[in-house]
């Protein structure tokens, strides 16, 4: 990427002009994390575009902000927890227990009690899991729907730590137990669903159709033992993990392509016959934001040249310690928000942790940095502020919206009495 770019040429900084100007953003303010929040409704309108016929319940772990996950209820989507904590964002955020999908390996009994009253979609992890809620479902009864998640044993994609469907792994039925699985769906008549998640980001269009026609393969042999009980499968849950473009020279797949290739290789999840789900989150979210921190120092050692900025580690986490699986793009502007440009230097990106490995960015050409200039590091709109850490008690940065180029406050920054009543 070329870093001696006009105001035009990047549309990030672009975007973020009604920000220096607002009350939101001071000199006091050390960072902030910055949403274009027409973008994530631009991207939920593709979703439901592309996949028309589609329940999109997108994944909270990838943002849980409920200010903005709220306004999204409007667009008739919905969302995927992984655990009870974020069933319970949802649920608090106006969506309703059926537009709320639970998935997790790690089901309590308590966490099935809460959702099976509550009604959210289940969809179990394991057929141990299974025999959890066939109990409390004889005992309390439900109107949860259910699903079974399946590991398809495809294969790892070209990002280990967030690949899950090789020959073993830690979330769902191995495929390979496929008379189980059949058995499971005729003992338990309340089980009306598959899901299917084989990795995130890492994976080809290829991988992740092949993953879903591999659990497609057992709806016929499914059906097949519940005619006799006049049942058929509710819903197929395809999950998420469509990848996107972190860096200019990425050219994100379209998702046009994976629809065209789902319906080619499993025509039935178009037909109408199950309720299509899906479980998108980096997609709609990742693209979206921007995270501005100030440079308080640069540090030159002979030809080494070290920021120290506001936003490391705590912010970042894959990138600093996966910073190969996980690289982002950076930009430098002047204390009035404006692209800086001139000859370029090569920066390491250090955030403010107390260890040696807290960089987010190695080699980076940009224009040359001063103290008291603003990185902007783009694409940070999935997966990382939902990762905060609490190493160091940092206090979490400001979030802001912009819609219409209008600015609004998401999450007021932490104060120090945030941080006191969070370790009390």
């Amino acid at each position: 990427m070329q870093f001696n770019e006009t105001m035009e040429q990047n549309p990030k900084a672009k975007l973020l002009q009604p920000v220096w100007g607002s009350k939101f953003f001071r000199r006091d303010v050390p960072a902030a994390i910055i949403y274009d929040l027409d973008a994530i409704q631009h991207q939920v309108n593709q979703l439901k575009q592309v996949f028309p016929t589609a329940f999109h319940a997108l994944s909270i772990k990838a943002n849980p902000l409920p200010s903005i996950l709220k306004p999204l209820n409007q667009a008739q989507v919905g969302l995927e927890a992984a655990s009870i904590g974020e069933v319970y964002l949802a649920m608090k955020s106006g969506y309703e227990a059926n537009q709320v999908v639970f998935d997790s390996p790690a089901k309590s009994v308590e966490d099935l009690e809460f959702a099976l009253a509550a009604g959210v979609v289940i969809n179990a992890d394991n057929l141990s899991e299974l025999e959890r809620i066939d109990a409390l479902y004889k005992e309390l009864g439900s109107k949860s729907r259910i699903g079974l998640r399946i590991n398809p044993q495809i294969g790892m994609g070209s990002i280990a730590s967030s690949s899950v469907a090789g020959k073993v792994s830690k979330f769902g039925v191995p495929l390979s137990e496929r008379e189980s699985i059949i058995t499971a769906f005729q003992k338990y008549k309340w089980l009306k669903g598959l899901h299917v998640h084989s990795g995130s980001q890492g994976m080809a269009i290829k991988q992740l159709v092949d993953g879903v026609k591999a659990v497609y393969s057992l709806v016929e042999d499914i059906h097949s033992v519940l005619v006799e009980q006049k049942r058929t499968l509710d819903f197929f849950d395809i999950g998420g993990g469509f990848p996107v473009s972190y860096l200019p020279e990425q050219q994100a797949p379209q998702l046009e392509q994976y629809a065209s290739a789902l319906a080619q290789a499993c025509p039935l999840l178009f037909d109408g016959s199950m309720q299509l789900m899906t479980e998108f989150g980096r997609f709609v979210f990742a693209n979206a934001g921007v995270a501005v921190s100030r440079v308080e120092y640069v540090k030159e050692s002979g030809d080494e040249h070290v920021l120290i900025g506001h936003l490391g580690a705590d912010f970042m986490l894959r990138t600093a310690y996966l910073p190969q699986d996980w690289p982002h793009t950076f930009s430098v502007l002047n204390k009035k928000g404006n692209p800086k440009s001139g000859a370029e230097q090569v920066y390491s990106i250090a955030g403010p942790l107390c260890f040696g490995g807290d960089f987010i960015g190695r080699s980076v050409s940009l224009p040359k940095v001063e103290a008291g200039d603003l990185l902007l590091i783009h694409d940070i709109g999935a997966y990382t502020l939902s990762m905060w850490s609490r190493y160091n008690s940092r206090r979490m940065p400001v979030v802001l919206g912009i819609s219409n180029g209008k600015v609004q406050v998401l999450k007021k920054r932490e104060n120090l009495t945030d941080i006191l009543k969070f370790w009390t």
